[in-house]
């Protein structure tokens, strides 16, 4: 306890003496301390609501492709099956899945290849030269995102069937002119993404290449490609499962025609399984099919994770 002494030569007790600068810095870091602990507590339950939300509706389709039709309709909200039914996968695959499969991969191998290749080349050209009309071409591919491609669909469906008269190879039911579709759908994001990605790369490489005898194209490959991998590594992944999800596209383009092959990608086909039902109601196995669409995205996103993370934050940390 304090004493104070008056100008009578009486000391009094019990008077505090006014608090200092270091006194009201503990109160403001104590109160600061109190708030991040509420603030991160809010954040944690919001982030834990937030994966349950997103973990069950995927563990409970995996878990009802595991049941049989009659537990999907008595109990379909249930994540424990009585058995494990694995037949229904094979059932799944037979019934057109394996095509369904093997044609969006052969159209993604195509696809994602030349959109990262033309993609990266035309945002590196915008984002390392000046030139003139160097931004009007920046702000055509840009435009691109601002369009839906449902205001595309008439024009693009009666230039594609057009097409198949002058370029065999192109037209309706043709995997190729689905590539080049997916490819200039996805050209604006990509070109978006990398131009600002290859403006934060250093300048001084480059021009020690330059310096060396590289040309602009041994630059490009050689130096300047391979530094930009965590970025190539987020865009390929974005545009991964924008294709691999892709419907409204192959379904405008690629038409079931009787007497002829299915050329179907997985999105398309699961809707197709679905709607060939019938009244035979293969539930099991339609979740089944659904879980092994689903399996490849899941697992290529979780594999890149960190590369991922690592191309989107490269940006803005440098």
């Amino acid at each position: 306890m304090s004493t104070v002494t008056h100008s009578s030569g009486q000391r009094r007790p019990d008077a505090v003496p006014p608090a200092g600068p270091a006194a009201s810095r503990r109160a403001e870091a104590a109160a600061g301390s109190i708030g991040g602990r509420i603030f991160n507590g809010f954040s944690h339950l919001f982030l834990a609501v937030w994966a349950i939300m997103v973990i069950y509706p995927l563990f409970w389709v995996v878990m009802s492709a595991l049941k049989t039709d009659s537990e999907v309709i008595r109990e379909p909200l249930s994540l424990i099956p009585e058995s494990l039914q694995w037949d229904n996968f094979a059932r799944a695959w037979t019934a057109g899945i394996d095509s369904f499969f093997l044609n969006t991969l052969l159209v993604l191998v195509f696809s994602v290849t030349l959109t990262m290749l033309l993609g990266s080349m035309a945002a590196y050209a915008l984002a390392r030269y000046e030139f003139r009309g160097n931004r009007l071409i920046y702000w055509m591919f840009l435009s691109g995102l601002t369009l839906p491609i449902y205001l595309a669909a008439v024009p693009l469906f009666k230039g594609v069937y057009n097409m198949n008269v002058v370029f065999p190879l192109l037209g309706p039911n043709k995997h190729l002119t689905l590539i080049l579709v997916y490819v200039a759908w996805s050209m604006s994001f990509t070109v978006f993404f990398m131009h600002s990605f290859f403006r934060t790369l250093p300048d001084s490489i480059a021009e020690a290449a330059q310096v060396d005898g590289a040309s602009h194209t041994r630059t490009f490959f050689s130096v300047m490609l391979p530094m930009a991998k965590p970025g190539l590594i987020s865009i390929g992944i974005f545009n991964v499962l924008g294709q691999w999800n892709q419907w409204y596209l192959p379904t405008l383009l690629m038409q079931s025609v009787a007497g002829e092959p299915k050329h179907q990608v997985i999105a398309q086909g699961l809707i197709e399984l679905s709607v060939n039902q019938g009244y035979k109601s293969d539930w099991s196995g339609l979740f089944a099919g659904v879980t092994m669409a689903m399996l490849p995205v899941l697992i290529v996103y979780i594999v890149f994770q960190r590369q991922v993370q690592s191309g989107l934050t490269a940006g803005v940390s440098k």
